[in-house]
């Protein structure tokens, strides 16, 4: 039953509403004499509808409704005025308070119920729209929640678990493994080469191949029991169910890499990739994903750097070799401003003469508490955090700055060959840093030697044989080295302005007693020579490489049957010598 409260000074008019309203029982009318006890019942009963005469002692009908409109809890009761007066500026005032309607005195009784039923009509589809409205706002809070919950716990691209997901599953999945004292393998995954797919095809195919992968990881160990999830970039971890021993997670490893290894066809390009993975199983490894996940890291970039498509267990070796690598690229990042490293000139003998005809720049780091460090192990680790850059900068100034100091001091004429690293290579400003560098030490360009890789080299073809076209405008030489080990092909040498082809030593060594090594060390001379190429043969250590070679008409030679490499005062003191290195034979 509906509730009204009258606010009516008179009685004989508030009996008269109380009578008309309770007369068909659909109303419970309450009445109030004044306006102070009509605003207390009004909070105390809450009505559905407020009839108020206006003008009334102590408070009157404006005074009501603006105390009730204040307080939230009756702010939104519907409120009749009663008035005897249809002064447009009092039903103005009414209407400005928060008045719903009016009503004039005197009024017939279908007047009075007419308005009232109007009113609790409309309250009615106030109260349904209200609550309409309330029920689309919270579909659409839980909506926003459950979009929320999502991105905290999905990655958006892939729609794997993200970490936190992750660190919530594998607490569950160990403690279980706990109760059945099984292991858990960690699986951590990383693609081969996948910048060079955002670089070349941009990073919409890109991210077309990580969606891709995701799938394809699914299909492979997906299931109830595993947890497959995307952490950063093309970086993936996979929980495989507990098991008893290591088999299950080297199987699970091995069908993963089989699955990427197939091809992918994506924005109409045939994409192959290969990927490595590394391994650290609960509770052997770690107890916790931070442990588990830093030596399946680790394992990771041991797998890493057997080349592509491996995967690696973790072993306590692995961390002490990391411990070791992350101690040697902090030294690494000092040793340039310290002055650690040194240059060594090994040098190139013309076979006619034996004399010296140039020399190759090697670089040599060493340390105050270590020695000196091998190439092999600092020279990839500059490469990958990218020190190559300002290092190669330094050997290329300190060897000009050196030949020009001999060349002052009026030693032979010599050329000398610097090594030049892909990042160093790819360098927007590298040209200009060459023109500075000769600028300021004023050597003749035909004495600098730029070494390249093959490997190198095949990487953007055309922007590559731009620059060496604008290093060779300056004068300078250009070698390929290491020819034959990487893509071999006779287009690369009739594109490229090359000066020089070095042999590698993987062909020289024995090549008097190995017959395919000496078939390709000859092929590759003869070639050469055909493109008006030098040919310079590295590593040569023994009488019968330096024979074989020397009759095959190779060029030059260096290696330690001439001389080891030598640091810059031992080089000069050998320069001076005006000693020939000629092996008789």
């Amino acid at each position: 039953m509906r509730k009204i409260l009258v606010i009516e000074d008179e009685a004989l008019v508030r009996a008269n509403i109380l009578e008309i309203l309770e007369a068909g029982g659909e109303f419970n009318a309450i009445g109030a004499e004044n306006g102070k006890i009509g605003v207390r019942l009004a909070k105390e009963h809450l009505p559905d509808l407020i009839l108020c005469d206006i003008m009334m002692p102590e408070l009157d009908g404006y005074g009501v409704l603006n105390e009730l409109r204040t307080d939230s809890a009756t702010a939104a009761i519907p409120f009749i005025f009663l008035t005897a007066r249809a002064d447009r500026t009092d039903i103005r005032q009414g209407m400005n308070l928060g008045a719903d309607d009016y009503l004039t005195k005197p009024f017939r009784r279908s007047e009075l119920l007419g308005v009232v039923a109007t009113r609790l009509e409309k309250q009615v589809a106030v109260q349904h729209q209200y609550k309409t409205q309330q029920m689309r706002l919270m579909a659409s809070v839980q909506q926003l929640e459950e979009r929320l919950n999502y991105l905290i716990h999905y990655d958006s691209l892939t729609n794997l678990p993200n970490q936190q997901l992750l660190q919530q599953r594998l607490q569950q999945l160990l403690l279980q493994a706990d109760h059945h004292q099984k292991q858990v393998p960690i699986l951590s995954l990383d693609l081969d080469r996948f910048n060079r797919i955002n670089e070349t095809l941009g990073h919409a195919v890109g991210d077309q191949l990580l969606k891709a992968v995701a799938t394809r990881l699914i299909q492979s160990v997906g299931g109830d029991a595993s947890t497959i999830a995307r952490l950063n970039g093309d970086q993936f971890v996979i929980v495989l169910p507990p098991g008893e021993d290591n088999w299950a997670a080297a199987e699970g490893a091995q069908l993963i890499l089989n699955a990427l290894s197939q091809r992918f066809v994506l924005s109409g390009h045939e994409i192959f990739i290969t990927a490595c993975i590394g391994i650290a199983v609960y509770p052997d490894n770690g107890r916790d994903l931070s442990m588990l996940l830093q030596h399946a890291d680790a394992a990771l970039s041991h797998a890493r750097e057997k080349g592509g498509n491996h995967f690696q267990f973790y072993t306590p070796q692995i961390n002490g070799y990391f411990s070791k690598t992350l101690a040697l690229e902090a030294s690494l990042h000092y040793a340039l401003e310290r002055s650690e490293f040194q240059v060594y000139y090994q040098p190139q003998v013309d076979f006619k003469t034996g004399l010296i005809s140039g020399a190759e720049a090697l670089l040599r780091w060493n340390h105050p508490q270590w020695g000196f460090v091998s190439p092999a192990d600092f020279i990839p680790l500059a490469e990958q955090t990218g020190m190559i850059v300002p290092i190669d900068q330094w050997v290329l100034e300190s060897v000009c700055t050196q030949l020009a100091e001999w060349q002052s001091r009026g030693l032979p004429p010599l050329r000398i060959a610097v090594n030049l690293s892909g990042r160093q290579f790819h360098h927007s400003n590298l040209c200009e840093n060459v023109v500075r560098i000769l600028t300021e030490t004023g050597i003749n360009p035909c004495y600098l030697d730029l070494e390249l890789t093959e490997r190198i080299i095949v990487q953007r073809v055309e922007e590559n044989i731009t620059t060496l076209k604008q290093l060779k405008a300056l004068g300078i030489q250009i070698s390929i080295d290491d020819f034959g080990t990487g893509y071999s092909s006779l287009n690369y040498l009739k594109q490229f302005p090359f000066d020089t082809l070095k042999i590698d030593r993987c062909f020289v060594s024995n090549i008097a007693n190995d017959s395919k090594n000496a078939a390709i060390t000859t092929a590759m001379i003869q070639m050469a020579h055909s493109l008006n190429l030098k040919v310079i043969a590295e590593g040569v250590e023994t009488e019968a490489e330096f024979a074989f070679l020397k009759q095959s008409q190779c060029d030059e030679m260096q290696g330690y049957l001439f001389s080891r490499p030598l640091p810059k005062q031992d080089f000069e003191n050998l320069l001076l010598s005006g000693k020939s290195l000629k092996v008789s034979n």
